[in-house]
């Protein structure tokens, strides 16, 4: 519980730095709502609701690593933003050097939530879909499914995770990678915390 309380402390400080936008949002849409402008009530909530996505945006980019195995991040290329309506949260952090890179993408309501944990959750479904270059793994508790492309102009091995956790979904790519390395970095990541800060 004191975990909990931690993190939601660490979003509210985030949020602080946005609450001049936040409240100002709010009384427009308090005011435009009380003048009958509904469209325009409606636009300042959705503006209201991609600050607060933006600033837990942030606060889910603070837990990701420094190092995705052994590729460094590359911190000017993170990518945080929200939509304040169907699909909220994104992040994205990049890592590595030519030739190899990888990156960690975290969607908060993606549309890709609902067929995934349909292919996980019906073992007929998933058998029927997957091939060599599939599998269902489990990281952390959660099941997954793990995507393996060989380029063939390289001959390299590239791998995507993609792990559903409730409405959030978190994918790790690694190029010139094997299947140990990238579900070796996922069984490190902060999931648990991820997912509490990211819903």
């Amino acid at each position: 519980m004191k975990k909990i309380s931690l993190l939601l402390l660490g979003v509210l400080v985030g949020v602080s730095s946005f609450a001049q936008d936040f409240d100002k949002n709010i009384a427009t849409a308090r005011s435009t709502y009380s003048s009958g402008a509904l469209q325009d009530s409606r636009f300042a909530m959705e503006q209201m609701l991609r600050d607060l996505d933006i600033a837990i945006g942030k606060e889910v980019l603070k837990l990701l690593p420094a190092k995705l195995g052994t590729l460094p991040v590359i911190d000017k290329e993170d990518n945080v933003s929200g939509t304040g309506s169907y699909v909220g949260l994104y992040v994205n952090r990049h890592y590595g050097s030519d030739p190899k890179h990888g990156s960690i993408e975290i969607i908060n309501n993606s549309p890709l939530i609902n067929s995934l944990n349909m292919i996980l959750s019906m073992p007929m479904v998933g058998g029927m879909m997957t091939n060599e270059n599939q599998k269902v793994v489990k990281v952390q508790g959660y099941k997954s499914i793990l995507n393996k492309n060989v380029d063939t102009d390289t001959g390299k091995t590239n791998y995507e995770l993609q792990i559903p956790m409730n409405n959030t979904l978190l994918t790790v790519k690694m190029d010139d990678s094997s299947e140990g390395e990238i579900t070796g970095v996922a069984n490190t990541l902060p999931l648990a915390k991820i997912v509490q800060i990211a819903q």
